[in-house]
């Protein structure tokens, strides 16, 4: 046996190894459980015989923690076991490779789940700045940071409410994006420094006044213009799931409004930071980007598919 695959069997050995020490009766369900990064995760546990269920947590073999969730009740039937969940994202940052999700309750870990992250390459671009957007960017502002304190509670937020559990669909009915998930930006300010981030949702290359609609069911938790994002709506789905808008020319939904999905939120524009006239919408689960695609392509709680894993499967380890 060569060195590579001694290292390979002790890697997933030790992986594996939590979860012989748990309680064998637990049954979960993940979905998927081969994530890319930037994707959603899904985790859901039986709790007949289970008490106290808290977190997620997503970690490297290595121990480094990526991504963590607070569980919330998801059904709760005669003719099925009571079930919490908890949705978390994959970082987009993170490297492909073993990893696992620790099931936590008061009284320490439940149950260890294994999966692997799986391989994503993202596009790069290059944003130039004029003098105003410069400044807009790099000038200290107590208001911004006020702005920006207020929706990172917001999106830290655990809530109890499942507004909708089905698929969203786009806030604009056109195709053509000017920015993609994900993509490794630099900003090329006017002063000829740098910067660079990552762009945590897809822009939409519309024109100004195009309608913007909510992409699903939920409670419209911030409406208001902004400095940096400018006129911007956040709307609550489920609970740690959020949809945001941005650099809308107009907004014509209050906060604390209930909306459905195609519910008119306003218009796109080109406030706050923008170089143009267009739609940013972008997916947070429990405090960390998702890739909004994903969200389209699939529900992020289908009780149907998890309930089919937890009754069918024994437990795995």
């Amino acid at each position: 046996m060569t060195i590579q695959k001694i290292i390979l069997f002790c890697t997933i050995f030790c992986l594996y190894l939590p979860a012989w020490a748990q309680n064998t009766q637990v049954r979960y369900a993940i979905i998927p459980e081969n994530p890319v990064p930037g994707e959603p995760v899904t985790v859901a546990i039986d709790t007949s015989g289970v008490k106290d269920v808290k977190t997620a947590t997503l970690s490297t073999i290595k121990g480094k923690k990526l991504a963590r969730a607070l569980f919330f009740k998801l059904q709760s039937d005669a003719d099925n076991p009571p079930v919490m969940a908890a949705v978390l994202a994959v970082p987009n940052t993170a490297e492909a490779g073993f990893a696992s999700i620790s099931i936590e309750g008061a009284a320490g870990v439940i149950q260890e789940i294994p999966l692997v992250i799986r391989e994503r390459k993202f596009n790069s671009e290059t944003v130039e700045l004029n003098e105003a957007l410069t400044g807009l960017r790099v000038d200290p502002d107590p208001q911004k940071t006020k702005e920006a304190e207020r929706l990172w509670a917001i999106l830290n937020t655990t809530g109890t409410e499942i507004y909708t559990a089905g698929a969203f669909t786009p806030p604009v009915t056109s195709t053509r994006r000017t920015s993609f998930f994900g993509d490794r930006r630099v900003y090329q300010y006017s002063n000829g420094k740098t910067d660079t981030t990552i762009h945590a949702g897809i822009d939409y290359g519309v024109p100004t006044g195009t309608p913007v609609r909510a992409c699903a069911a939920g409670k419209v938790i911030l409406a208001k213009p902004r400095i940096v994002t400018g006129n911007s709506v956040v709307i609550e789905h489920a609970p740690g799931i959020y949809s945001l808008y941005y650099h809308m020319s107009k907004i014509v939904v209050a906060e604390g409004a209930m909306v459905q999905a195609g519910t008119l939120l306003g218009e796109s524009g080109s406030t706050g930071l923008a170089t143009g006239p267009h739609l940013h919408w972008e997916i947070r689960v429990s405090g960390e980007s998702a890739d909004p695609d994903i969200c389209i392509a699939r529900p992020l709680l289908d009780k149907e598919a998890i309930l089919a894993i937890i009754n069918n499967e024994t437990t795995k380890n």
